[in-house]
């Protein structure tokens, strides 16, 4: 499903990933851990399509072009990124409008009990001050979202970071219950997070261990 030949890619003169070579079967779920800015973010971009590796190939489902690639995953970033639009247009992003994928990705998610406090439900409008919402209501539309494009491929990088135990325990229960036959890569520095995972690396130089 993923296959990273010989891939590196640098930063402002400054190697992240060097000659890395990883391979990930569908339906596997493979958690990479690291310290604070050794690439792991780095690495995710790369297998979403979001960065272009300066040398090697990248490959998901097939498709080694970064933007077809981006078609073929679902991404959770750490800081996600919400648009000026309804908590239902985010969640959907443009895909095909399906009412019961869409309450039952909000209630896998845990914004059920928010979403329902509000004027217009998952219909209120977020406006231009996103940031505005906390750091857990932004994650888990990202979470929402991913869930909804329901692709084959799940990357996750610190999904639950703004969460706090109790809910990042349930949020992420629920992710792996949503994914169970998905392949999915998983960033963290919170080795708890991957329990039950089929594989855990330790990205360190560039280079997984």
């Amino acid at each position: 499903m993923i296959e990273l030949n010989d891939v590196s890619f640098s930063y402002d003169n400054k190697m992240i990933i060097s000659n890395l070579t990883l391979s990930i079967k569908k339906g596997e779920k493979i958690g990479i851990m690291g310290e604070s800015g050794c690439g792991k973010s780095t690495l995710l971009k790369l297998m979403a399509g979001l960065y272009r590796a300066d040398c090697g190939t990248v490959m998901v489902d097939g498709e080694s072009e970064p933007e077809k690639i981006s078609r073929k995953v679902s991404v959770v970033m750490q800081s996600p990124m919400l648009l000026p639009l309804s908590i239902y247009d985010n969640i959907t992003m443009g895909h095909k409008y399906n009412p019961k994928q869409v309450e039952k990705v909000v209630k896998m998610a845990r914004l059920s009990s928010w979403v329902d406090t509000l004027p217009d439900r998952i219909q209120t409008y977020i406006g231009d001050r996103a940031d505005e919402l906390s750091g857990g209501q932004a994650q888990r539309i990202a979470i929402a979202r991913a869930m909804y494009k329901d692709s084959e491929v799940l990357l996750l990088d610190e999904p639950a970071s703004a969460l706090d135990s109790e809910n990042s325990k349930s949020v992420l229960d629920a992710i792996m219950e949503y994914a169970i036959d998905k392949t999915v890569v998983h960033v963290t520095h919170q080795s708890k997070h991957l329990d039950g995972y089929d594989r855990i690396y330790v990205l360190k130089d560039g280079v997984l261990k």
